[in-house]
């Protein structure tokens, strides 16, 4: 859904968002486990990630920015980035909508084989030309997306799948216009850097409503309203009621909402799956505190049928997108894309203060 954002000028472009090169891995997210989970899977989402990449998770979740070099002034990212590997992974963002002054950008490493990279990871930005200073080292923390095995569906990742957690950080961007991000991470000893690229808009020509605003009071899908057929209420496999007993209507300005438009089985970027676990895991936690809403997306779930029009209501054209709300019906925290379980859990919280 997300257009195409140029990289630095020597580099080719990247998918990005929606496309996010997780399409190109749609294999690789297979179906999920049963069982039950454990005293230690309850309270550290590591113990849940696949033994494979638990190392290197666990590691990336934890960043020393000062480890990293600063950029020197008077110079270019492009140039920056000749002081470090650049033959290592390719970096893909998991957000595309951004916008002034100040924007979380979500992105994973793939390494040649299409599998997922993890290390110590922070990002360098500026505006593109040169145009100031280079801001960094900041640090990107890996955010664990897999969840306790009993709330995986067959479209999130397995046991088995290297797809288990998404870098993200907190970037400035007083201006519109394209920025130059390079990701370095220590990865087998060595800093290994790629280069992606980030168009910025206006705040004002952003129409998706804004943390602090009034959430649209919009009526989302309930079994009644699809008149029983649960195929149509959600595409997630197994498929849950749990998410949509309540029209978001009845209510938002009642008491705190998370809101999630996903569609596991449809999501262009095949991360709807694993973040619908997410919430289904976090309600256990909050339930009793905030009512959780998961929206499907298309008409029908015909994606050339158009969006349902909850989304059209919020002015989305991607997906997945999370809001939390508080009880008078102000957004706490709105969040596009991958989002990991320690985002997901610090905007419940948001929501809750």
């Amino acid at each position: 859904m997300a257009s195409t954002l140029p990289t630095m000028p020597a580099e080719r472009a990247r998918p990005t968002p929606c496309a996010l090169a997780l399409l190109a891995l749609a294999a690789l997210l297979v179906a999920g486990c049963g069982g039950t989970e454990s005293g230690a899977a309850a309270k550290d989402p590591i113990t849940n990630v696949p033994p494979s990449v638990r190392s290197g998770v666990a590691a990336a979740r934890d960043v020393a920015p000062s480890s990293f070099p600063k950029a020197p002034a008077g110079i270019s990212l492009e140039q920056f980035a000749g002081r470090f590997d650049t033959r290592g992974p390719q970096a893909v963002a998991a957000s595309s909508v951004l916008r002034t002054p100040e924007n979380r950008v979500a992105f994973g490493l793939l390494d040649s084989q299409q599998r997922f990279v993890y290390g110590q990871t922070v990002v360098y930005v500026q505006r593109r030309g040169g145009m100031g200073p280079i801001q960094g080292p900041i640090p990107a923390p890996a955010d664990v997306l897999v969840t306790q095995p009993r709330f995986r569906s067959q479209q999130a990742a397995s046991e088995k799948d290297p797809f288990a957690a998404i870098y993200h950080a907190d970037v400035s961007t007083p201006k519109p216009g394209i920025y130059n991000v390079l990701t370095v991470s220590r990865i087998g000893g060595r800093r290994l850097a790629a280069p992606m690229a980030i168009q910025v808009v206006s705040a004002a020509d952003d129409r998706i409503p804004d943390v602090g605003e009034k959430a649209p009071k919009v009526q989302t899908d309930t079994l009644g309203s699809v008149k029983g057929n649960i195929g149509l209420l959600t595409t997630r496999l197994p498929a849950s009621q749990e998410l949509a007993r309540t029209s978001f209507a009845d209510v938002v300005g009642r008491r705190p909402v998370a809101l999630l438009f996903s569609t596991p089985q449809l999501c262009q970027s095949r991360v709807c799956g694993p973040v619908t676990d997410e919430m289904l895991q976090l309600k256990q936690r909050y339930g009793d505190r905030m009512t959780f809403i998961q929206q499907e997306v298309y008409v029908d779930n015909h994606p050339k049928k158009g969006l349902r029009p909850p989304l059209k209501r919020f002015h989305l054209a991607s997906e997945p997108w999370l809001f939390t709300v508080r009880k008078d019906g102000t957004i706490a925290a709105r969040l596009e894309g991958s989002i990991g379980l320690d985002e997901f859990d610090a905007a419940i919280r948001a929501a809750l203060k």
